[in-house]
C-alpha cells in the first residue's frame, strides 16, 4: 500500500512540475520576445548562406571588393563592403551606385549573405555598397534608419575612393531592408517635411543625389495588419519580429513607432522606385498596396509582380533564386529599369 502511495506521489510531483514549466514558459513567451529573435536569426543566416553559395555560378569575372569598411567609429556592427568591375580599379571612374540594405526581418541578416547579388550587379556597371547595421532586439527601431543614412554620409565621403559617383545613388533592400531602404529615401526626399524630422537626423543626401530605389519583398505599412496573410506558418510573425523591432507589444497603437508604416508618409518627392515580390509571399499585398500609393502620387513605378496562377508558386525573397526563371527575370528587369533611369527614359506603371 505504501509502495502505491510512494508512485502515486511520484507521479503527482512529476506532473505538477510539467504543469509549472510549461506554464512558466507560457507567461515568459506572452511578456517577453525572446527566444524567437534567436531562433529566426539562427535559421535566417543558414538560409542566407545557403542561398549565396548557389549564386556562385552566376558571378561574373573581374569584381573587385573591398570588405568590412568601418563607417561609423567604435561600432562593431557598422562595416560595408563595395563590389565594383576590377576594369576602373586603376582609374578615377565614378559608376552609379547601388546601396544595399539587407533583409533578416530586422533581427538577424547580414551583408555577406547579399555579397554575391551585390557583385552580380556590380557585374553590370554599378558599384554596389552593402551594409551591416545593428538589429534588434538588441538594437530596436529607428537604429537601422539612422545607421543606413551614417553609412551613406562614409560613402559620399569616400567617394572618390570607392568609385562612387556621388550626383547617381540608388539605395536598394529586401524584405527588411526594403523597409528600412524606403524609410530612408522618404527622409531624403522631403528632409525638411516633418516624417524626417522624427529621426532627429541630417540626411547624408540630397533629393537630387538619389536617383531611385529598388525594393524587393518588403513591408511598408506595419501599422495595417490586415494586409498581412499571417495563416499557418507565418502565424507567429508578428509577435516574432515587430515586436522586438519596435520595443514595445502594442506596436499597433504605440504612435513612436507609427513612422515606421513609410506607406503612409510618402509624397510626390519619392523617387522613382522599382518593386517587386513574390505571389506566395505573406507580405505580398503590401508591395501591392505601396506601389498603387506611389502611382497615385505620379511617382515612376516599375514592378515585377506575379499572378496569383503563376506556377510554381513563389516564396519571399525569390529574386536571390538565380537557378529559377523568375529570379533571373528580377535581376534583368531591374538593371533594365535602372538603365531607364540613368537615360530618364519614362518608365512603364504595371500596377
Amino acid at each position: 500500500m505504501k509502495t502505491n502511495e510512494s508512485k502515486i506521489r511520484r507521479i503527482l510531483v512529476w506532473t505538477y512540475t510539467i504543469i509549472i514549466v510549461v506554464g512558466g514558459v507560457f507567461i515568459f513567451c506572452q511578456v517577453s520576445f525572446r527566444p524567437d529573435p534567436m531562433l529566426v536569426r539562427h535559421e535566417f543566416d543558414e538560409n542566407g548562406r545557403r542561398v549565396s553559395e548557389e549564386m556562385v555560378p552566376f558571378l561574373p569575372e573581374g569584381i573587385v571588393s573591398l570588405y568590412n569598411l568601418e563607417y561609423r567609429e567604435n561600432d562593431k556592427d557598422a562595416l560595408l563592403n563595395v563590389h565594383f568591375p576590377g576594369s576602373i580599379s586603376t582609374t578615377n571612374k565614378m559608376l552609379p551606385t547601388i546601396v544595399w540594405i539587407h533583409g533578416g526581418k530586422w533581427v538577424s541578416g547580414s551583408k555577406k549573405n547579399v555579397a554575391n547579388y551585390c557583385k552580380l550587379l556590380a557585374g553590370k556597371g554599378f558599384t554596389v555598397a552593402a551594409i551591416d547595421y545593428s538589429v534588434a532586439p538588441e538594437y530596436p527601431y529607428p537604429t537601422p534608419v539612422t545607421r543606413a543614412n551614417a553609412a551613406l554620409d562614409y560613402l559620399i565621403k569616400n567617394c572618390a575612393f570607392l568609385h562612387i559617383d556621388p550626383r547617381s545613388i540608388i539605395i536598394a533592400g529586401d524584405s527588411a531592408g526594403a523597409q528600412i531602404a524606403a524609410q530612408l529615401a522618404n527622409i531624403i526626399s522631403e528632409p525638411t517635411y516633418a516624417y524626417a524630422a522624427k529621426f532627429n537626423i541630417k540626411s547624408a543626401l540630397s533629393r537630387e543625389q538619389l536617383q531611385a530605389v529598388l525594393l524587393f519583398c518588403g513591408a511598408y505599412d506595419l501599422s495595417n495588419m490586415k494586409q498581412f496573410d499571417l495563416n499557418g506558418p507565418d502565424k507567429d510573425f508578428l509577435r516574432t519580429v515587430f515586436w522586438p523591432y519596435t520595443g514595445t507589444k502594442n506596436f499597433n497603437n504605440d504612435p513612436e513607432v507609427a513612422s515606421a508604416s513609410v506607406a503612409r508618409y510618402v509624397t510626390p518627392t519619392f523617387p522613382p522606385a522599382f518593386i517587386s515580390v513574390a505571389n506566395a509571399d505573406p507580405m505580398a499585398s503590401q508591395s501591392y498596396l505601396f506601389a498603387r500609393k506611389l502611382i497615385r502620387l505620379k511617382v515612376k513605378v516599375d514592378t515585377l509582380f506575379f499572378p496569383n496562377s503563376h506556377k510554381p508558386l513563389l516564396p519571399h525573397e525569390y529574386q536571390f533564386d538565380l537557378n529559377s526563371v523568375e529570379g533571373r527575370m528580377a535581376l534583368e528587369k531591374a538593371v533594365i529599369f535602372l538603365s531607364m533611369i540613368k537615360n530618364k527614359s519614362s518608365i512603364k506603371h504595371i500596377p
